[in-house]
């Protein structure tokens, strides 16, 4: 399998790090799902950008006048990215903040549908409006079955476009075909889908959708909201620059996206969020996909090898899934396995619920009353241990040997039982 960017384009992947025995040891990085590296040629364009670094919109200084053309030049790239030439970018600090924006344009009592295995980011800002959710499915076309019976009266359809968790790529033409058939929109939260897979939001009718670019190889926080059309709606934040003209009784909001942006933006981030899409346009998402797949088979055999370990899935047979692997293993909580890897084997892995807490309750068994009992150990102020798994994540800087690595260490643990 030929390696299509190799470690030395991501800044860190040679790093070596104390072990618990005091030798160092190659770090072995497979924690992508949560922040990837920064990819070199990112950080190339972003140190040619800082000397001209400049406030953006207002100011009549050559810095200005070029960081204003770099950011608004930024929008367009994330838009192409996006497979939305025409779109609208709003740009935010993460998908978080690209959620809870969407929700509060929207006018108060927006009927929204949505699911039980998304990350808490596409589950919490919807609850100001009129949510429902839908049950979990086993597959791809119960999903599609269930959301036909549910849309009916629904205005926005708000789902994952591959789970953080289990890895499943959701069938999003199909989900928007739905959505438009009865009236709604269908808003994607594309954190975990975008990294992976080349984002196609106008030839598959995704009318919202949310990515981030600490999910993109790029450093400085910035994210996206893009829209096939305007936002109409109120601001989420207020301030300086979303407004044309304020009284002491009154506000004239500016047009999107500048309504949008209350506040001196993030232009560092911008330009590295598009600098990070332009380098993983060149390279090829198709590419990216079609490596990412070869490792993935490899990584979940070798998992499945190993006894006493569980590896979790929300539907079981499905043919597309990101570069994702979710697991317990047998005799050991995931803090301590997770802990274990990066103290013997300097392993990155993340451990915990990811935020999707009723999804890993669902994939991990636990009944309603240990649920109830969770919530009033916390209301109460203790610190009950609550269930979780293990997540090891690939991206563009994975390699064999990393793999491998992982299922060694994970073989040799579940054998010291």
């Amino acid at each position: 399998m030929s390696v299509l960017v190799p470690p030395a384009a991501l800044l860190g992947n040679d790093l070596e790090v104390p072990c618990a025995d005091g030798r160092p040891r190659r770090y072995v990085n497979l924690d992508y799902a949560a922040s990837t590296p920064v990819l070199a040629a990112v950080w190339e364009i972003v140190e040619a950008f800082v000397p001209w670094y400049s406030s953006v919109h207002r100011g009549t200084g050559a810095k200005s006048q070029i960081s204003t053309a770099a950011y608004e030049r930024a929008r367009e790239v994330v838009a192409g990215f996006a497979g939305a030439p025409d779109g609208h970018v709003v740009f935010v600090r993460n998908t978080t903040e690209a959620v809870n924006l969407l929700a509060a344009a929207l006018p108060p009592g927006t009927r929204v549908l949505s699911t039980p295995v998304e990350h808490h980011a596409n589950m919490l800002p919807w609850r100001r409006h009129d949510v429902r959710v839908l049950p979990f499915t086993t597959s791809a076309d119960e999903l599609l079955e269930v959301a036909a019976k549910a849309l009916p009266g629904t205005d926005l359809l708000a789902v994952t476009g591959a789970s953080n968790v289990t890895g499943e790529v959701w069938p999003l033409r199909e989900l928007a075909s739905l959505a438009h058939a009865h009236g709604a929109r269908l808003f994607v939260d594309a954190a975990q889908l975008a990294p992976h897979r080349a984002l196609a939001m106008a030839d598959d009718g995704v009318d919202h959708l949310a990515l981030s670019g600490h999910k993109l190889y790029a450093p400085f926080g910035a994210g996206a909201l893009v829209s096939r059309e305007p936002l109409a709606g109120d601001p989420l934040l207020h301030g300086g620059g979303a407004i044309k003209l304020v009284t002491l009784d009154d506000v004239v909001w500016a047009e999107p996206p500048d309504r949008y942006e209350a506040g001196s933006p993030n232009v560092i981030g911008a330009v590295a969020f598009a600098a990070a899409c332009e380098a993983l346009q060149a390279i090829g998402m198709d590419a990216v996909a079609d490596r990412e797949r070869a490792l993935s088979a490899r990584l979940h055999s070798g998992l499945a090898a190993i006894d006493g370990l569980t590896q979790l899935a929300l539907w079981p047979v499905h043919d597309d899934r990101v570069g994702v692997a979710s697991f317990t293993l047998r005799g050991h909580t995931a803090g301590a396995l997770a802990a274990r890897l990066s103290d013997e084997y300097a392993i990155g892995v993340r451990h915990g619920c990811f935020c999707a807490h009723p999804l890993i309750t669902r994939l991990l068994g636990v009944p309603e009353h240990e649920s109830q009992r969770l919530q009033r150990e916390l209301r109460a102020g203790r610190e009950p241990e609550l269930p979780g798994a293990v997540r090891a994540s690939i991206g563009l800087g994975s390699t064999i040997e990393d793999v491998d690595a992982l299922v060694g260490a994970l073989t040799e643990i579940s054998r010291r039982r």
